[in-house]
């Protein structure tokens, strides 16, 4: 699949705590943790499980830089 995002980072899914809506799911990239929510009915359609390789793709209004 093809997208005009660049924001896209190699991922693997380290941990998935779900409720009956939503979905958290903890990521390591390149040895850092990005979370992302997720609706559990996407968890399921996706067949996420943990050790899972994918990709976060980041889609933001804005990006903050803190020195």
């Amino acid at each position: 699949m093809e997208l005009s995002a660049r924001n896209q980072l190699k991922a693997r899914v380290k941990e998935i705590t779900s409720n009956d809506v939503t979905s958290e799911v903890v990521l390591d990239i390149g040895g850092q943790e990005m979370c992302s929510v997720i609706t559990t009915g996407s968890l399921q359609r996706l067949g996420l499980k943990v050790g899972d390789d994918v990709s976060a793709i980041i889609k933001a209004t804005s990006v903050m830089i803190m020195k």
